[in-house]
């Protein structure tokens, strides 16, 4: 019996050590994993907001190309008519 009370009594010491020792851990993880999702969501934010710039630039190329078509075919038409008043 004199054996066991010690070995008992460095046991749960050691337990309550394990324990406070893996409470401070996750402490120490979860403090590291808000800030890791914190960057990422402020990254994701970023990343939304240019590809609704590029987007937007994507949905106009296809209105320019057709007003340059517009200006062309305008161009053209001037060409002509001043080759015209030459002759």
């Amino acid at each position: 019996m004199e054996n066991i009370l010690p070995a008992l009594i460095t046991g749960v010491l050691a337990l309550i050590g394990v324990i406070i020792t893996n409470i401070s851990s996750n402490k120490t993880i979860e403090s590291k994993l808000a800030v890791s999702q914190a960057i990422t969501d402020t990254k994701l934010d970023n990343l939304t907001e240019e590809v609704k710039k590029h987007n937007n630039f994507a949905s106009r190329i296809p209105v320019v190309e057709e007003q340059i078509k517009d200006i062309n075919r305008r161009l053209t038409d001037l060409e002509r008519v001043k080759g015209d008043d030459k002759k």
